[in-house]
Formats: structure tokens, C-alpha cells, sequence
């Protein structure tokens, strides 16, 4: 279902039941990492998340690294207010 060494190969599956009675399989909630970024962004007008993650990672569909980085956030907000901080983790091996 997902690439070798994809970010969610490790996480177990969840089999969920429909009303139906049909079943589902699902991937459990990947645990995040902890956060240990020193690194701090102060979000520009405009920002994307992919373009952020080139600049930091080399790597645009890193993004999701950011999103991790900031769980207090929700990901779709964490560029939306101009003049508000972020973390950025490093760019360490999934």
C-alpha cells in the first residue's frame, strides 16, 4: 500500500467495521517524532509549505515535516498568519 520506506510503513493497520457489515482496512495514527528543531521561521505573506520544505529540506514533498514539527498547529494554518513562528525540524531520516 505504501513505498519502501515511506513514513507510514511501519504503522500498523486498524480494521474498521462499516454499518454494512463491510470492513476497511485503515493505517493507525503515526506517532509523531519529538520535536527538537531550534530552528524558528517567521511566516511570510503568501508562504507555501512546499516551497518552505525546499528551501529547509532540499525537498518539496517534505512538507509534511513542517506539519509535524508544529502539532499545536493545524497544518492548513501554519502559514496562514503572516508574522507568526514555526519550527523547523531537521531533516533527519524517516
Amino acid at each position: 500500500m505504501f513505498y519502501k520506506g515511506s513514513r507510514y510503513e511501519k504503522v500498523g493497520d486498524y480494521k474498521f467495521r462499516r454499518h454494512d457489515g463491510s470492513r476497511v482496512l485503515l493505517k493507525k495514527k503515526r506517532p509523531l517524532p519529538e520535536t527538537r528543531s531550534q530552528l524558528i521561521h517567521t511566516v511570510q505573506e503568501g508562504e507555501r509549505t512546499d516551497l518552505l520544505a525546499h528551501r529547509y529540506y532540499r525537498d518539496p514533498l517534505k512538507f509534511w515535516k513542517l506539519a509535524d514539527g508544529n502539532p499545536e498547529k493545524n497544518p492548513e494554518d501554519l502559514l496562514q498568519v503572516p508574522g507568526s513562528q514555526i519550527l523547523v525540524p531537521p531533516n533527519d531520516p524517516e
